[in-house]
């Protein structure tokens, strides 16, 4: 007599690396260099091919009000009908675009050519960012097993809040190497090709057919209102004046570094801010929790103060690198609670339109800062425009200190303080973001 031998049932994967794939990382994470090198990318181009600094901050200008005011609506349409058809739009949309910047500024067509292709650069510029962390939580809640959810969600939000705040810093020292070494159009040309490939790769991935809406599930979204309380408004200020610093941060430093003859290590001087600032985005996970939100957003926007008010008595290289050292220090953890508390705020259904407003409020103010700054430091000359990052600075402050005078109420711990059921974890997932803790 033969006994027969039943095999068990598969086990179910434990990991969002092997729900996703192995290869969604990397993909997910090229994919967001081309909007990190669009502003500084158009502006080194149009200043080169139009020698004209004025015509070049203009033109940035025009990025971001692109960015600001077609990106949320890109949310808004991933929320409603899926990632995929958006990305894949807005990414052939954008490459072409890119390409279309690098031809017109050498041509003879007028500046107002320059200013509208400029414009469909940023009103294309796939969201990467968010819509990956809204694909991931998606995967976590219906892939993983129960009690892994919680954790999972923690860890892939703060791995996603390294992964923007790395290319968002170094997308510029790319765009510098390839404008130094190849030729100023290299970099719009690098960031088409990027989006080709890894835009697309991202938006053909299986785990945008996993996420996208169904009939079965349909979509449940609060009032659009909702997305203008100043309980989310002072998050998008912060936003801003992150966009500001940037801005004003790359733009006086080069200018600065230029006139003193050192204009070659503009780029690198840049780069010595993002590594403190990602080694900081990624240890927020080991603050105590006593340490709130709100007092976190202070405290290292105040440093970032500190660390401008370095920058404009800095007069020399050395100064220069301590104050942006000390700059990381301030800026990435910084980020990485502005993220937090717009997770936190996020109305229900609105997680990527919000998102892609924070983005879209960065990259204005970038814009308008490197528009603002360029004219500065070509009229007054860069020591003064050396100051302008105190102002950005400034503004992130001021954000904060309303932040923790009127919505002190949204400013939770950022760990569960007990088992959440699947229904809370569906609730709060509609939320969340980005979360900052460890690695994967």
């Amino acid at each position: 007599m033969t006994t027969q031998q039943t095999s068990p049932a598969p086990q179910a994967p434990t990991t969002l690396r092997r729900v996703a794939g192995t290869a969604y990382f990397p993909i997910a994470f090229v994919a967001r260099f081309p909007f990190a090198m669009m502003v500084v990318g158009t502006l080194t181009l149009v200043v080169s091919a139009r020698e004209s600094i004025w015509l070049g901050g203009v033109n940035s200008a025009v990025v971001g009000l692109g960015s600001a005011l077609v990106g949320p609506l890109l949310g808004a349409a991933a929320d409603r009908i899926g990632q995929r058809p958006v990305i894949l739009l807005s990414g052939i949309v954008n490459s072409l675009a890119l390409l279309a910047i690098a031809a017109v500024a050498f041509s003879d067509l007028p500046d107002i050519a320059v200013l509208a292709v400029g414009f469909v650069i940023g009103a294309s510029s796939p969201q990467i960012g968010p819509f990956s962390r809204s694909r991931l939580v998606h995967l976590i809640l219906t892939r993983l097993p129960s009690g892994r959810r919680a954790h999972s969600l923690n860890a892939t939000m703060g791995y996603e809040s390294a992964a923007d705040e790395t290319a968002f810093v170094f997308g510029p020292v790319v765009v510098g190497l390839l404008a130094t070494t190849l030729s100023p159009a290299a970099p719009m040309i690098g960031a088409a090709v990027l989006t080709l490939l890894f835009v697309t790769a991202f938006a053909l991935h299986p785990t945008a057919k996993v996420a996208a809406p169904t009939a079965e599930e349909p979509v449940a979204q609060a009032p659009a209102r909702e997305l203008r309380t100043l309980r989310v408004l002072v998050v998008v200020a912060g936003a801003l004046g992150v966009g500001l610093f940037f801005g004003t941060v790359l733009t006086s430093l080069t200018a600065f570094l230029a006139d003193t003859g050192n204009g070659d290590s503009a780029g690198l001087v840049y780069g010595v801010m993002g590594v403190g600032s990602t080694i900081l985005a990624l240890s927020v996970a080991r603050f105590p929790e006593r340490f709130r939100l709100s007092a976190r957003w202070l405290s290292f926007s105040a440093l970032m103060l500190a660390s401008m008010i370095g920058f404009g008595l800095a007069g020399g290289l050395s100064g220069l690198i301590v104050a942006m050292a000390i700059a990381g220090i301030g800026i990435g953890p910084t980020i990485v609670t502005l993220y937090s508390l717009a997770a936190e705020r996020s109305p229900q259904g609105r997680s990527a339109t919000l998102m892609t407003m924070l983005g879209s409020a960065t990259i204005v103010g970038q814009s308008a800062a490197s528009a603002l700054t360029g004219a500065v430091a070509e009229g007054a000359g860069s020591p003064v425009a050396m100051w302008l990052p105190v102002g950005a600075a400034a503004l992130v402050v001021l954000a904060a200190v309303v932040n923790a005078l009127v919505c002190r109420a949204a400013d939770p711990s950022l760990l569960p303080k007990h088992e959440l059921s699947d229904q809370e974890l569906r609730e709060e997932a509609r939320t969340l973001t980005e979360l900052p803790t460890e690695h994967l």
